[in-house]
Order: C-alpha cells, then structure tokens, then sequence
C-alpha cells in the first residue's frame, strides 16, 4: 500500500484522490502524539488496513523518538495487542 505521510496524519487515497483510509494522530507535545481517529473505507474493510495503518505510525513514532497516547478505541485496542510497540505507547 502507497500511504502517504502529513506531520499529523497518514493516509491512503483512491485513483480519484479521494481518501480511503487514514489515522490521524495530532501532537501534545513536542515527543507525544494523541492517535485519535482511525478510518478505512468500506470497499477495504477486513483487509488488514486499519493495521497497517497503525504499524507505518508506530514505526514513524520509533523512528522520530516520539511516544503515543490514545483515544481512538481501534488504536487503544491495537497497542495493547502489539507489545511489540510498547516503546512508543504511553
């Protein structure tokens, strides 16, 4: 998938450019981001989307030493799931 990246948000859009899926995770601080809203489209759904969503932010946030909270339930779900990132969750 060919997501593209902004400061706050990564997303994928349609060959029309409109978008498709996305999360947005704006900043609290300058090291913490709050992830706040996930959202795939129906015609992606059940696809592994969502997820691959989160894994790109998560590895951005290792990448840029910066940590995460939430308050989208998707995302609160999907950190508690991938311990694996527990080095840039709360």
């Amino acid at each position: 998938m060919d997501f593209k990246h902004e400061k706050s948000r990564i997303y994928l859009e349609n060959e029309d450019g409109n978008c498709i899926a996305e999360v947005t995770f704006p900043e609290v601080s300058n090291d913490k981001v709050n992830v706040n809203h996930t959202y795939v489209d129906r015609s992606l759904r059940g696809q592994g989307v969502a997820d691959k969503l989160m894994t790109a932010l998560a590895l951005d946030l290792r990448k840029n030493n910066k940590k995460a909270t939430a308050t989208c339930s998707y995302a609160v779900d999907w950190f508690e799931k991938h311990q694996d990132f527990e080095d840039v969750y709360k």
